[in-house]
């Protein structure tokens, strides 16, 4: 790649797409961003590499030096800038093991509610004597027939309402969404003659990694799923350091949600793939995320999420379109994301807690979301309550020395005995549990 001189090397390897870790979000205190300058002349690349042309060291990264210590030849690339032609080595022993991402589905019993529906109706053909438009007898065959009354139409779908009606005899598949919450129902899209494809996306975007689920509105069958490590952890670890990102850099708002916008659209494309799905046959989507992964998703300024009273920008339900997001499936399909519980204490957890269910029962449920920002939720029926905690320091390694992400040998899950309170866990790699 080529850069202006002055750029700095982390900047310059997050351009490029080369993971370079940066717990710290570039404040020169994890070390994890190290680097080696490797010296010669490289024919392949037509360039002469040198450690002349990297500057020297600054006070920030000569203070980390004194108090951690940097092996010889290494530099910290959030502190360093582009002085020549330069050919870099990110160490192996800073490289973090490949993550390994499994965000299996599970199956439950619940009574099937979607906000889009599929309706097909036969439509009266015009008459001279009763001069009422296609789109006028569409909705009033759907009154007839579907009980929909009035539905919202938007201006892109009106080109498409004649020749779609006459295409299969007057027969139509129509696609209505209809949010209880906010009120009219509106129609997404239109096929002609019957049309049996209707798929929505449950999607949870964490601040390591990223889980879609492809399911079927009409069968409530999870027909794929796909999971990925976010972008963004190239911008910063842990939550904190994404804030970080963007208050000192004027465009970090814009890149973190690019990244993760692209991110869900590939894991779009595989699921789509795997299942056989086209794309414009999704017509719903929820997501779900903690606070600041959730302003970022939407394109909202996180910086008031970094410090007291840690003020969100929007606490209820958000509203909108894929198309609007930027996201691949029907030009009218729909996005839905569940209201955050607090500042720190997102739609994730309060999609969790609808899921088990706490509030629905008598005994007392303890439900813990554990990533890199744990979210604790405990009640019953009579109250529920809320928190949450950074686990940078146990779960990403943020300002510790050991540690790893979720790789080979890190502990997978544990289980406590009911009866006995004894532990078990079962780390990544092995199928064995820790008692067997």
């Amino acid at each position: 790649g080529r850069f202006p001189v002055g750029t700095n090397v982390l900047e310059a390897a997050r351009q490029l797409g080369v993971y370079v870790e940066s717990v710290c979000g570039g404040r020169a205190t994890c070390g994890r961003c190290q680097i080696e300058v490797q010296e010669g002349s490289f024919a392949k690349h037509g360039i002469v590499s040198s450690c002349d042309h990297i500057s020297p060291k600054g006070p920030r990264e000569e203070r980390y030096n004194q108090v951690r210590g940097l092996p010889e030849g290494r530099r910290l690339s959030c502190s360093a800038t582009v002085e020549g032609d330069l050919v870099i080595d990110v160490p192996q022993d800073t490289v973090v093991n490949a993550q390994v991402v499994r965000k299996a589905a599970s199956d439950r019993v619940i009574e099937r509610n979607p906000a889009v529906r599929l309706c097909y109706v036969e439509v009266e053909e015009p008459d001279m004597h009763r001069p009422l438009g296609d789109l006028d007898r569409l909705k009033a065959a759907l009154a007839r027939d579907w009980g929909v009354g009035d539905p919202a139409v938007p201006l892109r779908l009106l080109p498409q309402v004649q020749k779609t009606l006459r295409r299969e005899g007057w027969g139509v598949t129509v696609a209505i969404h209809h949010d209880e919450e906010a009120g009219r129902p509106e129609i997404l899209g239109l096929w002609p003659g019957l049309h049996n494809a209707a798929y929505g996306l449950a999607c949870d975007i964490g601040s390591t990694t990223i889980a879609l689920h492809l399911v079927s509105l009409l069968s409530g069958r999870v027909v794929a799923s796909a999971g990925a490590s976010n972008p963004q952890i190239r911008f910063g670890e842990d939550l904190m350091s994404r804030v970080s990102y963007v208050m000192l850099n004027p465009d970090g708002r814009e890149a973190m949600t690019a990244a993760v916008r692209e991110a869900v659209n590939g894991l779009i494309d595989r699921v789509c793939a795997e299942g056989g799905v086209e794309a414009d046959d999704i017509l719903d989507a929820v997501f779900v995320a903690n606070p600041v992964m959730h302003h970022l998703f939407l394109g909202i300024d996180p910086t008031e999420l970094g410090q007291a009273p840690f003020a969100l920008a929007v606490s209820g339900p958000v509203r909108t379109s894929m198309a609007e997001l930027g996201l691949k499936a029907n030009d009218g399909a729909r996005v839905y994301l569940p209201p955050c519980i607090a500042g720190h204490v997102g739609a994730d957890a309060a999609a969790a807690t609808l899921a088990e269910g706490p509030h629905r029962q008598d005994r007392m449920m303890l439900l813990v979301d554990v990533g890199t920002n744990a979210e604790i939720v405990l009640g019953n029926r009579a109250r529920v309550v809320a928190a949450s905690s950074p686990t940078g320091p146990a779960f990403e390694g943020a300002e510790i020395s050991s540690g790893q992400r979720a790789a080979p040998g890190a502990i997978e899950r544990v289980r406590i005995d009911p009866e006995t309170l004894e532990p078990r866990f079962r780390i990544i790699g092995s199928e064995r549990w820790s008692d067997e």
